[in-house]
């Protein structure tokens, strides 16, 4: 078969085709699935960093004695820098979606963009620590290890897998919430658990406490992580006529993320908050043995809420997956 003048040894795509008659570029396409609602993350984000950074100084300023400013400051860091990580991510999230949006995501300027969105958030964080906390030997470690939170969380945020990224953040930050709404149900269910007045029913009563707020975060953090990734498939599918498919990897990392970010949070506060913390130990015996409770407690819930979180969000995707194809029967009856 001869070739005609009008032939041509290869296909195009009609938006390049399109693109070549009417002399305008072609806009630019994703490979992947955006993070839905980067922007509404980055600002909850930010607005659940801004209200600890301001409960952590309206109970710093509480304390009348240094001893005490010491110790409140080291209860109150874990929560300040899990709020920075978040928020960090969020951000650095929201610059690198606008950044792929203009299809321009080579990973080397992702990851520049990223790091660059964490860092504006923890100098900015760190200025608002230094210029309203009262100036104690405190607040330098409070405002260096949120910036370095911040940082780490906007470099987190340059992975490429986009919606899985903020399937994490969005679970994270339910989690916080959750944290926080539970302290109000603490001490029906010490009573619950028979707290009494011996030294072995408090202990008791505390560690099933803690487990039952560990297990009910983890399966807030899949289930809110499920949905999240939902969210954004159902989306994709809405404007885009074949979207990519998310499989159970995602859902997997993506529940389990919040936990993780809790580990990460507490690496951070070992390494940059370690003289505070050590300061808060030396205080007394008694602040050494409290100290190093809640720091094993710490790691548990993160544990916790890193297992429970991934075993919801994958039991979740798995009752979505309907029964496999049966193969078509041969025409012949064979």
């Amino acid at each position: 078969m001869t070739k005609q003048p009008g032939d041509s040894a290869t296909t195009e795509p009609p938006n390049a085709a399109g693109s070549r008659a009417t002399g305008t570029p072609s806009a630019p396409t994703r490979a992947g699935l955006p993070a839905t609602g980067a922007p509404m993350l980055g600002l909850l984000a930010l607005g659940w960093l801004t209200a600890m950074l301001w409960s952590t100084r309206a109970v710093i300023d509480s304390a009348a004695a240094g001893f005490t400013v010491i110790s409140l400051s080291a209860f109150a860091l874990p929560g300040v820098i899990s709020a920075a990580l978040v928020a960090g991510t969020a951000f650095a999230l929201f610059g690198a979606e606008l950044l792929a949006q203009q299809g321009r995501d080579r990973a080397t300027l992702r990851f520049v963009v990223a790091v660059a969105s964490g860092l504006l958030i923890g100098l900015a964080a760190a200025f608002a620590i230094n210029l309203t906390y009262a100036d104690t030997a405190t607040t330098n470690v409070i405002a260096g290890t949120t910036a370095a939170a911040a940082i780490i969380g906007g470099g987190i945020a340059a992975a490429r897998t986009a919606p899985v990224i903020g399937a994490v953040v969005a679970a994270g930050l339910g989690t916080l919430l959750f944290v926080v709404a539970f302290s109000w149900a603490r001490d029906p269910l010490f009573n619950l658990f028979g707290a009494g007045e011996t030294q072995e029913s408090l202990l008791n009563a505390a560690t099933w406490v803690s487990r039952t707020e560990s297990l009910l975060a983890g399966l807030v953090a899949g289930l809110l992580a499920f949905g999240y990734l939902t969210w954004s498939r159902r989306r994709a599918a809405m404007h885009r006529n074949d979207p990519p498919t998310l499989r159970w990897p995602a859902y997997l990392v993506a529940g389990a993320g919040p936990g993780l970010l809790l580990l990460v949070a507490e690496v951070i506060l070992r390494i940059g908050g370690r003289r505070l913390l050590d300061l808060a130990g030396a205080l007394s015996e008694a602040d050494a043995v409290a100290q190093t409770s809640l720091g094993t407690s710490r790691v548990d819930n993160g544990i916790w809420v890193l297992f429970v979180g991934a075993l919801t969000a994958m039991i979740a995707f798995g009752r979505t997956l309907g029964p496999a194809p049966l193969d078509e029967e041969d025409p012949d009856g064979a």
